[in-house]
């Protein structure tokens, strides 16, 4: 063999072993990327799945909605009828006042003998305001404390201790 088979030989080798570098850092590359494929392949599905599931919830929120709305608008209706009637009653009220009020005779003797008794006591209780606020010396009030108790002592509930003779000055 001569020496320019031998170096073409020397080149076929170093291109193939660069090749074989290329294809290994290539066949990394696309592994990556496979590897991220498919996690925004999973990331689409999770993303599908969480609209769907907003899809849902807004229907319910509308059904639930809707139902509020009727049984809102039936409530409504109920109490305007309620207000008619009750208005219908309001205006025939007078007359039946009309005919009760000989009945109330009794009863207004009764209120005047109690509105009587309050013009008393709003004229006594005036009296006595106007007393207390007179400024003269004689008319001052005066007080006497309670006398002040000992605080029990937090284990006195805990333990049942006899302390007059700790009191005292005597010893256990």
């Amino acid at each position: 063999m001569s020496i320019i088979a031998i170096g073409m030989n020397l080149m076929l080798a170093g291109l193939l072993t660069a090749a074989l570098l290329m294809g290994y850092r290539l066949n990394a590359r696309l592994k990556a990327l496979r590897d991220s494929h498919e996690g925004f392949a999973k990331a689409v599905g999770e993303l599908d799945a969480a609209a769907a599931r907003a899809e849902q919830g807004l229907a319910d929120l509308r059904a639930a909605t809707d139902e509020a709305h009727d049984a809102l608008a039936d409530r409504i209706a109920k109490a305007r009828e309620l207000t008619a009637k009750l208005d219908r009653q309001l205006q025939g009220a007078p007359q039946v006042s009309a005919r009760v009020e000989p009945m109330r005779g009794r009863e207004r003797e009764r209120e005047d003998l109690e509105l009587g008794d309050v013009e008393r006591v709003t004229h006594r209780l005036g009296s006595l305001l106007s007393a207390a606020r007179d400024p003269r010396p004689d008319r001052t009030v005066r007080r006497e404390l309670a006398p002040v108790r000992e605080r029990p002592r937090f284990d006195d509930d805990l333990f049942d201790i006899d302390d007059e003779p700790m009191r005292a000055g005597g010893r256990r």
